[in-house]
């Protein structure tokens, strides 16, 4: 059964950091791309960051702050968040993509961001 699972939300002072983890099963190298969004109250989920292959892409509003990264060795999807702002609260999401399947999703962890 493929399952996303995220952890490593919480709360952070603005200008703090957060790295958030994904674990996926039974492995990560079935998923083609994989990629975080977010969703606030009241809006629409929006990509955070996504990775195909060796190439990543980045929300304008997170390039230079965030990183994605995968663990191969430990089926593991990371965002390295830094230099958080209030307008980075939002629930985090998992996302992967399988060839000819529908996407995968987690359920989500929150961040919350203090001023």
């Amino acid at each position: 059964q493929v399952q996303l699972v995220e952890s490593g939300g919480g709360l952070v002072q603005a200008g703090g950091s957060l790295r958030l983890s994904c674990a996926a099963s039974p492995s990560i190298s079935i998923f083609n791309a994989m990629g975080w969004y977010r969703q606030a109250p009241g809006k629409q989920r929006e990509l955070v960051a996504r990775v195909g292959g060796w190439s990543a892409d980045y929300a304008d509003s997170v390039k230079g702050r965030f990183t994605i990264s995968k663990d191969v060795g430990k089926n593991t999807l990371h965002l390295q968040m830094n230099s958080l702002k209030p307008e980075d609260p939002a629930r985090y999401y998992c996302h992967g993509q399988r060839p000819f399947d529908l996407p995968s999703w987690g359920q989500g962890t929150p961040v919350t961001v203090s001023s």
